[in-house]
């Protein structure tokens, strides 16, 4: 096969495009590829145009790489697709979706996957992701779209009912949470054994084990005798109330339920150490990480670290070249393909899924996993009732059923009476006009 052509969209952000070039390049049968850099933002762009010669270098790597503001140029003929986009930005959109909130007494610690944040994020992030899937349509139809964008499932489920483009959804959560666990236990997470599967964010480890030695009663046990890490007390206590961990860290967790998160309820946030409005306290983390790294490539001398990370990108990629079959955990809708069946029995038949996926020439392949406990499947539904209603809003045009995405999401229902969602919806639509489709801006629902 000719060298791979991938384009990564939203390549300003620029650190976390320097870990997936740093995954792609040193994997010998990609080091060659032809990069595509895609971002609005000039400046942005020339960094991570820098980082890839930098880390070309550092791999011992020779690929092509163009960078352009012309998304279509980036596309043209590109066999895979790798989106890490943020419409909006930090400010004003991230700002926004936290600091109006607030004036209700809404409170949110991260609200880029579910809650009114992640209504409003997957408004103003679809739309623009379905438009790229229409240049994909047109200048690569058979690539592979990897999309790292949330809200994840939104975003996924929205294009399934709107374009062809193959997508698969990737987030590091369940890989993540294997070695935070395996921390936990004093084991080294290579040895582990796991079998995980739900919804992005809310997907369970059905199976965790070491050596053939299922883990769940030690974690049990540490969960009962109080000395949890303190940045996983929200997890190892739904642990004691489900059963089984969640892959999803506890700040993002603590606002997609309505038990930690309360109004005159102070004890709570204490009790179960929940951060408050981290989101923007990492996107200002990140501004800063950015600007040091722009520094660091002034100097032609500075070495630049490349280490592997734990994102699936480059494997899925290096996998569908080379044909080396490996399992990735995915993003998919429950039923692949119409009268397929269901993926996960007691989910949706229209929703996305997460659940573990063989990759090889031929594709994502997702794998069947039958029925979850009815407990994780019950609390994993009050979730979708979001999705489904945000997704049925953007593809039908229908305004309503953004306030009825509101009203059912467990957080925002438990802290705000229906007079309050349905002004709080009001002020963030305002807020978020212009960047809405056509058929939900204000002017199309006066008329």
């Amino acid at each position: 096969m000719t060298a791979p052509r991938i384009a990564m969209i939203g390549a300003g952000s620029t650190v976390f495009a320097k870990n997936l070039l740093g995954d792609i390049l040193s994997l010998p049968a990609l080091s060659g590829a032809d990069l595509r850099l895609f971002d609005i933002d000039q400046a942005r762009l020339d960094v991570t145009h820098q980082v890839a010669g930098r880390v070309a270098a550092s791999v011992g790597a020779r690929p092509t790489v163009m960078a352009t503001t012309d998304r279509e140029r980036a596309l043209d003929g590109a066999d895979f697709v790798i989106n890490m986009i943020q419409v909006g930005g930090y400010r004003p959109a991230t700002v926004t979706d936290f600091e109006v909130p607030k004036s209700y007494g809404l409170r949110q610690t991260i609200a880029d996957t579910l809650g009114i944040g992640g209504i409003m994020r997957a408004l103003r992030t679809v739309p623009v992701l379905l438009d790229m899937s229409r240049d994909m349509e047109r200048l690569c139809p058979d690539t592979l779209h990897l999309n790292y964008v949330n809200p994840m499932a939104m975003n996924i489920w929205g294009l399934a009912r709107q374009t062809k483009i193959k997508t698969v959804g990737l987030c590091h959560s369940v890989q993540h949470t294997a070695g935070e666990l395996a921390a936990d236990l004093g084991l080294p997470v290579s040895e582990i054994d796991f079998l995980c599967a739900g919804i992005n964010h809310m997907a369970f480890y059905l199976k965790f084990e070491h050596r053939g030695e299922d883990l769940y009663p030690r974690l049990k046990a540490l969960a009962e005798s109080g000395q949890v890490p303190e940045s996983n007390r929200v997890r190892y206590e739904m642990l004691r109330r489900l059963g089984y961990f969640v892959t999803e860290s506890s700040e993002h967790f603590s606002e997609y339920v309505p038990y930690f998160i309360k109004r005159g309820r102070e004890d709570l946030i204490e009790r179960f150490n929940i951060p408050l409005d981290e989101y923007p306290r990492r996107c200002e983390s990140q501004i800063g990480g950015w600007e040091t790294l722009r520094q660091t490539l002034a100097d032609p001398a500075a070495a630049i670290e490349v280490h592997r990370s734990v994102e699936y990108g480059s494997l899925i990629i290096d996998s569908m070249v080379t044909g080396t079959p490996r399992v990735i955990y995915g993003n998919v809708m429950n039923s692949p393909a119409l009268g397929s069946g269901k993926l996960i029995g007691n989910l949706p038949e229209e929703c996305c899924v997460e659940v573990p996926c063989l990759v090889d020439r031929q594709g994502i392949q997702p794998t069947r996993i039958g029925q979850l406990p009815p407990q994780l499947a019950a609390l994993m539904q009050t979730n979708i009732n979001v999705q489904a209603l945000t997704v049925e809003a953007l593809v039908t045009g229908n305004r309503e059923h953004i306030y009825h995405a509101a009203m059912f999401d467990p957080h925002t229902a438990a802290e705000l009476d229906l007079d309050q969602i349905w002004s709080l919806v009001d002020d963030l639509l305002k807020q978020h006009d212009d960047w809405l489709p056509a058929s939900l801006r204000s002017l199309q629902a006066a008329d």
